[in-house]
């Protein structure tokens, strides 16, 4: 697994984790960078993107949220499983705000993600969901 598949994960628990638990994500962000400081055994070199990750997240959160009510086509974000909330926020986050990432592979991460963690039809679903929202890019 790359670097960056490693960062995404740890992104992906913080991002789930706060959802699950209804806590906000900068205090998950927090409990996990105190986790990171306390255990110097743990991998900094793919927190540093995880971390990326998750403040751009926050920081346009509202965007992110709207693309996905808007592109879900029917499908309100608080129906969908937490976990594909939160690869899809990753997702989307990728394909808009990190040119570093080119589209095909942002999308592939997702994919593989939601194949891997959730329900059998939530692949099919975040990749036609980022497809679309890739397609409005200019």
């Amino acid at each position: 697994m790359s670097a960056r598949s490693k960062s995404r994960k740890r992104a992906l628990d913080v991002l789930y984790g706060a959802d699950v638990r209804g806590e906000s994500i900068n205090a998950t962000l927090l409990a996990e960078e105190n986790r990171q400081l306390a255990d110097p055994t743990r991998r900094a070199n793919s927190w540093a993107y995880a971390k990326q990750i998750v403040d751009g997240v926050v920081a346009h959160g509202d965007e992110i949220d709207e693309l996905i009510e808007t592109y879900s086509q029917g499908w309100p974000i608080e129906r969908m499983p937490a976990v594909d909330r939160a690869i899809i926020r990753i997702g989307i986050w990728e394909l808009l705000f990190n040119p570093e990432v080119p589209d095909a592979v942002a999308i592939a991460e997702a994919v593989e993600s939601a194949k891997s963690l959730s329900t059998d039809d939530s692949s099919g679903f975040v990749n036609g969901l980022l497809g679309r929202i890739a397609h409005t890019k200019v």
